[in-house]
Parts: C-alpha cells; structure tokens; sequence
C-alpha cells in the first residue's frame, strides 16, 4: 500500500479545512441572488453579510470596508490599478517592492514612471531608503507584508507611515501573512489590503480586497458595482461562507499554530543545514513560520521537485502564479541571488495539515535527492 502523500506547498493553496467544507455544504442548498428582493434574495443577503462580518472581525477591519474578490491577485490588481487611476491626475506615480507578487509587480507594464524599490539580500525592504523615493506625486504605494516565495516578513508599520507622510496610499498583499501572523487592518496603517481564502484552507475562488473607509477607489471594470461600488458580479455566497468559516478557525489557533509551525519550520532548516552540504536559506531573520526557501547548490529546482515528487513529496519552486512555467525567481533575482542559484531553490510551505512526521520523512529522503539531482547536472563540489 502506498503512503499517503507530503503536502509541502500551502503557499500556493492549502487543503480545504473542514469548517470550510461543512460551511459550504450548509450554503449550497440556498437559492437566491443576494441582490434580489424577494425573500430568497434576503436569505442569500444574510448568508454574505455575516460572512462578511466574520471576515472583518477575523482581519481587524469595518464590514463596510470588505470587499469581495474572485482572490488575492484581483485584489491586488484593483488595490494597485484602482488607486492609481484614483488619483492620477494629481499624483500619477506608483512604488512597488522589488520582490511583490506579479499581480503588483505587473504594474511596472501599465503604469508609466513606475518605481520599484530595492531589497536586501534577505528581501527587505530599507524603510528609509523607500522614503527618500516618496514625493507628493506619489499616489500609491505597494508593499507585500509577506513574500510568498521567501516567507520574508517587511516592516509594513513602518512603510505605511512613510507613505503617508508623503500623502500617498498604501496597500499591502497579506495573502501569506493572514492565518499566521496578525493581520489589524485598522491598526496597521494600510489604506488598502488583499486577503484569499485559498491560503488559509478556504475554497479557491474568493478573497476580500479591505478598503479603508476614507478611500474612494473608481469602479473597476463594468457592470452593476455589487461590491461597494468597486467590483462587479454577482456574488459568491457559498464561496464567501466558506471563505469566513476557514478564517475564523485559523484566526482562532493563530497563536499556538504559529507556534508549532515555527517548530516544525526549525527542525526542517536544522535536518537540512545539518545533512545536506552547499545550501543557503533565503529570507533572513524575518520570516513567516510557514514557509522555507532554500538553494540547493549545483542542482536544477526542477529535477529535485521531479524526484521529490516520485518520493510522494509536494513542494514548489515559488509562486504557483506564473501558468506552471518555471523559470528563475525573480524574487531570488532581486534579492542578488544569480540566475543558477535562482534556478536551484526550493520552497517548502507549512500549514495546517503539516505534522512533525511530514518533516522527518522530507529528511529521510532529501540528502538523497539532492545528490542525485547533483549528478544529473555535473555538479563538482570544490
């Protein structure tokens, strides 16, 4: 009999929680379009409105200022896209990080004069360094809280109040950092933030974009504005319902799951550090407990995901949002990495289903791997 299968890759979409799945089959039954009179339509209403509560109480924000998205990159797109259209007339520049997810990074191919600001070797950000590029045509700013690829936590308090000296919005994707860090949209200072319910063990399909109240963004795209006048479409309230059930159960093991994963994180880096010879953890001191980013010198990622996978191991070369083609990280790239050391990492993402037994069978089987995936390449060791 075959051993059930690692899941090393919640960063790109993390198992359906139970709460989500008992959610949504409760939900499926009703009929109705919420924005319809009738006492279906109310029904349906209600179903999205506490889901839309839950989602606010879970993230820190107002109901008013959830708005319902298809995910994390919609409402990246509508944070970025929207705010600068919002206020281009007056302040048309945008600054983004160098390491964002592609549906901001993208921005730089729309936005004419576009600044992308630089990071360390460990991906941060020099608060001090962004607020020297901030001027009054500034009018939005970027800033992932957590890189998806590296797990780097950036200093947002300290971005967001740079920003806003400067007059200019800030938005944040903190698609990677709900459920496992402490996401207060009212007390973190951004205007603008993007949540997805498929990385916390909710459905793929829906996400929230928080707009702050005082923010007015422009309609993005045509249709009847259901979602606060920002997004068109009719409503997902299946979907919504087990987005809210998925978040309130991880936000209320946050802490002790935080905790645990942590351990889990150390023992990985340790087994790896320990058993396997040239390879490099990438992402520095502030990171999320979730996720591991490591280079494996001499390989090739694709070779060591092939083997790993034929062991029953499921990791990731990084983000899942490039159509399934690798190619180097351009996180790694601007992080100073070179394009073989790029093209030779890993990312192992932890969550709610990842237990101590997971990790050990990783490192029975890794140093193996590895020296395999070495082999194929022609890899010498000096």
């Amino acid at each position: 009999m075959s051993r059930p299968r690692v899941y090393l890759d919640h960063a790109a979409s993390a198992p359906l929680r139970r709460s989500a799945v008992e959610a949504m089959s409760a939900a499926m039954g009703v009929t109705g379009n919420p924005a319809s009179l009738h006492g279906s339509g109310r029904r349906a209403r209600a179903l999205l409105e506490d889901a839309r509560e839950d989602v606010a109480d879970a993230l820190g924000a107002h109901p008013t200022e959830v708005v319902f998205t298809s995910g994390g990159s919609e409402s990246d797109a509508i944070a970025v896209l929207g705010g600068w259209r919002a206020r281009r007339e007056t302040r048309p520049r945008v600054i983004v990080g160098a390491t964002e997810h592609p549906a901001v990074i993208g921005v730089t191919g729309e936005v004419p004069g576009t600044v992308v600001a630089a990071v360390d070797a460990d991906g941060r950000l020099d608060v001090e360094a962004l607020a020297a590029r901030l001027g009054d045509d500034v009018g939005v700013v970027s800033v992932q809280g957590v890189n998806n690829e590296t797990g780097t936590v950036q200093p947002i308090a300290g971005i967001a109040g740079a920003a806003h000296r400067h007059g200019a919005w800030f938005h944040t994707d903190a698609v990677q950092a709900a459920g496992h860090l402490r996401v207060d949209f009212g007390g973190s200072g951004a205007d603008l933030a993007s949540v997805s319910a498929h990385k916390v063990g909710g459905p793929v399909g829906v996400g929230a974009l928080l707009v702050r109240r005082e923010v007015r963004l422009p309609p993005y795209g045509l249709g009847g504005r259901q979602e606060g006048g920002v997004r068109s479409g009719t409503q997902a309230v299946m979907l919504a319902v087990g987005f809210a059930a998925a978040l309130r159960e991880a936000e209320s093991a946050r802490e002790t799951e935080s905790a645990r994963l942590a351990g889990l994180r150390a023992r990985l880096v340790d087994g790896i550090v320990d058993g396997i010879v040239g390879v490099r953890v990438n992402g520095g001191v502030h990171v999320s407990p979730a996720i591991v980013n490591l280079t494996f010198e001499g390989t090739r990622a694709d070779d060591v995901l092939l083997l790993l996978d034929r062991e029953g191991i499921d990791a990731s070369t990084g983000s899942a949002c490039r159509a399934g083609v690798h190619q180097p990280s351009d996180v790694l790239l601007a992080m100073g990495r070179t394009v073989a050391e790029a093209g030779a990492s890993i990312r192992f993402s932890l969550g709610h289903t990842t237990g101590a037994a997971d990790i050990e069978r990783l490192l029975g089987v890794l140093p193996g791997i590895v020296a395999t995936a070495r082999d194929a390449s022609g890899y010498a060791a000096s």
